[in-house]
């Protein structure tokens, strides 16, 4: 029988992979008409006000400029999580979503290879081999054959992946000391100011047929922002974890309905190794460590 709550974290957790997987759908489209750092200003741009209103309606306004707030953490997080944004964006442009959900699923891997030096946690030999298992995972999903490991696109989400698994480790340090809003107010802050910086020099101006999209991209993301926050309060990591792999079915189906595409054999091997190696990390609880947090952006 299932622990209390362990349920509806469950759903939850199905929920918000459900949202995310449009939200980066609705990326990838942007992405054909815009610079991955326009992409990721108005990813930003669009859930900024609805983010403050979720933080008003919690009344925890003082809680996002309180006395003893981490700052250089919230600042290195935040640069993370726009260079990780972009680096994703490229990617789309040239992988489907199946192919770059099966690279970023080495990020739990990452983030337990992380854990150690900055988080001092412990590891045991079995999950090393279980983390060594799941890079075999991405070797075979990047199709070892030829030139593919010279993929512009899969080496940029391989990349973003990385700066996933950073942020996420340092959202970890600061949610011991700071709510859940602050961490989602700073990320999303950041999208929004570190991408428009960026892309400024060369904006492209926005047509009234990107309505639409904005808005989808501003709902999609803030509705997973709520409900990835939900599954972790209400349920056992190491129960709900796992279904975050939900999102590769996601992927496949949101390919073939707007691309008319399938992921190829070499995708989904690979994809079955590596969600295998983080499977076996979630259900033993090796650092205690789950994949995604509320933050994730």
């Amino acid at each position: 029988m299932l622990p209390p709550g362990t349920l509806r974290g469950i759903v939850a957790m199905l929920a918000a992979c459900a949202a995310f997987a449009c939200m980066d759908s609705l990326l990838k489209i942007l992405s054909g008409s815009f610079a991955p750092a326009q992409v990721t200003a108005l990813r930003g741009l669009t859930s900024l006000p609805l983010v403050c209103l979720y933080v008003a309606w919690q009344r925890e306004t003082g809680t996002l400029f309180a006395k003893g707030l981490r700052w250089r953490l919230h600042l290195l997080r935040g640069a993370l999580t726009v260079l990780m944004l972009i680096l994703f964006t490229y990617g789309l442009k040239t992988l489907g979503l199946a192919e770059a959900y099966t690279l970023t699923f080495i990020a739990p891997l990452v983030i337990t290879l992380l854990s150690v030096p900055l988080l001092g946690e412990r590891v045991h030999a079995r999950h090393w081999i279980a983390i060594a298992f799941g890079f075999c995972g991405v070797v075979v999903a990047l199709r070892p054959e030829g030139g593919a490991f010279m993929s512009m696109g899969a080496l940029a989400i391989l990349a973003a992946a990385v700066c996933y698994a950073l942020s996420n480790v340092l959202g970890r340090l600061v949610s011991r000391t700071e709510p859940n809003s602050t961490l989602i107010f700073w990320t999303t802050l950041s999208l929004a100011l570190g991408g428009s910086l960026l892309a400024a020099p060369q904006w492209t101006p926005l047509r009234a047929e990107h309505t639409g999209l904005l808005l989808g991209l501003a709902v999609s993301g803030f509705l997973g922002q709520l409900a990835i926050a939900e599954a972790f309060r209400h349920g056992q990591a190491a129960a709900i974890a796992p279904f975050e792999y939900s999102a590769l079915a996601w992927a496949i189906a949101l390919d073939w309905l707007i691309w008319r595409t399938v992921p190829d054999a070499w995708t989904l091997g690979g994809g079955a190794i590596i969600i295998a190696s983080g499977l076996y990390l979630a259900r033993h609880e090796a650092p205690r460590t789950v994949p995604a947090q509320s933050a994730a952006p």
